[in-house]
């Protein structure tokens, strides 16, 4: 059963009987849609290159699972280094805050994966395969045919071989391409887990992109809902020019405002919403009904921009803030997530080192000596076998160190784990004291120190035994 008309208390996409109605928006040109076309396909084309474009000798982002090994844009972060990732992710976090307070919604209209793939590659072969807006309509309403079944046919066939290659490109960031290869030219059954991963993920995409579509957006989404705390009269949003556009009535007639009620704009919404009816959760930013409103605009030799990019404030006809409050908290917390990573990735060295100490007892007296053993764990960050030099040093300590006689050789990417044991006469013990190991390229370069503390008894103790 069709709803009746956008209403701001319903979704369009809900029938009156609570089951799923399906939009088919209508096709729009227009300056806006130009352009989003444009910068969905440089999108696309990012996400298509980056696995192949070698950086520092590994492809620009290649988040290496499988080894720890994260590659990012020619650095390479180990498991230990995940910690940056918190400031990263809230960087990321506060720089999306500080554009949805500027430009609203800005991010799911123009750059969203959902919004690109759904509008700009699954929608237009649509198009191109069943019609226009109408054409769809009634193809869905048409009974079960020749005609219909190769359509249904030849449309999902495309959407399913597109998920593929999205699912697959997808893994190269986790595999990298020439792995993937290898795999895909392989029987499934040697790679189960990476097999199933594929099949799941293809599946997931082609059921977004063909069937579930908007509902993303609308029920499982938390940014829609975020962007009610996040933006206020003065953010940039899509808008009706209510005091331009009311009353709505015939072209022709007079005493009217600019707006001939053609829905024209509910018809290109990807959500169905009429923005006319202000600022709702469900509008995406995507600019269709600027587009289809300022083609009927210049139809009709009016000024375009009864719907266009204005804050709440500037629709209304007050004076607009672009400097407010909230604009420098947000830009503060995202300009100190990045400075926080930038500086925290500029310590990053091409090897790491983690010193515990071994399990078991925490120190060992022998007639002769007082013994600490620990774990040293060397990790070579580059694709190349390094030998390393452990040195450790501990201010007026004399003690002999066992471990390091022909160096740690760690292989490409790879990891070394080696006990160290120092030991100190019982003659020279004064008690507990700090030591620092240190770990040395094979070009004695000094890549980074690690503190620990040489355990014993007390002193006195030792005299008694």
């Amino acid at each position: 059963m069709k709803p009746s008309r956008p209403s701001k208390e319903t979704p369009t996409t809900i029938n009156q009987d609570g089951s799923r109605f399906f939009i088919h928006p209508a096709d729009v040109t227009g300056f806006f849609t130009r352009w989003r076309r444009v910068f969905a396909l440089l999108l696309i084309g990012v996400y298509v290159l980056l696995p192949w474009i070698p950086i520092g000798g590994h492809p620009a982002i290649f988040l290496d699972v499988i080894n720890r090994r994260f590659h990012l844009f020619g650095l390479t972060f180990a498991a230990q280094d995940l910690w940056m990732a918190f400031f990263f992710i809230t960087g990321l976090g506060f720089s999306l805050f500080f554009v949805t307070a500027l430009f609203g919604r800005i991010w799911c209209g123009w750059a969203c994966p959902q919004t690109v793939f759904l509008e700009h590659v699954y929608r237009r072969i649509e198009r191109w395969i069943d019609g226009d807006a109408t054409a769809r309509r009634k193809l869905d309403a048409a009974p079960w045919n020749g005609a219909k079944i190769g359509k249904r046919l030849l449309k999902n066939g495309i959407f399913l071989f597109i998920s593929a290659a999205i699912a697959h490109l997808f893994l190269a960031y986790f595999i990298s391409i020439p792995q993937l290869y290898s795999w895909m030219t392989n029987s499934p059954t040697e790679h189960w887990g990476a097999f199933v991963f594929m099949a799941v993920a293809t599946l997931l995409i082609f059921g977004n992109f063909a069937w579930f579509r908007e509902q993303l957006c609308l029920i499982i989404c938390p940014y829609g809902r975020l962007q009610s705390a996040l933006i206020d009269d003065d953010s940039l949003i899509i808008g009706y020019d209510e005091g331009r556009g009311e009353p709505r009535g015939p072209a022709k007639q007079e005493g009217f405002g600019d707006c001939i009620n053609c829905y024209r704009c509910v018809q290109v919404c990807p959500t169905g919403i009429d923005i006319r009816q202000g600022l709702q959760m469900e509008c995406i930013g995507c600019a269709n009904c600027i587009d289809a409103c300022d083609n009927i605009m210049s139809k009709l030799n009016r000024p375009k921009g009864l719907i266009r990019y204005d804050s709440q404030a500037g629709l209304a006809g007050q004076k607009r803030k672009f400097i407010r409050p909230r604009i420098f908290i947000y830009a503060a917390l995202m300009l100190a997530g990045a400075t926080a990573f930038t500086l925290s990735a500029m310590q990053l060295r091409s090897a790491n080192m983690n010193v515990v100490r071994m399990t078991g007892r925490p120190y060992y007296v022998t007639e002769e000596v007082v013994r600490n053993q620990y774990m040293v764990r060397v990790i070579n960050k580059m694709n190349e076998p390094r030998t390393f030099e452990l040195r450790s040093s501990a201010e007026g300590q004399t003690y002999t160190m066992e471990g390091n006689e022909e160096g740690i050789i760690v292989p490409p990417l790879g990891e070394e784990v080696r006990p160290v044991i120092i030991s100190i006469a019982r003659k020279n013990y004064l008690g507990r004291f700090p030591l620092e190991f240190t770990l040395i390229s094979p070009e004695g370069e000094n890549i980074l120190s690690r503190e620990a503390e040489f355990l014993g008894p007390k002193p006195e103790l030792l005299k008694e035994l």
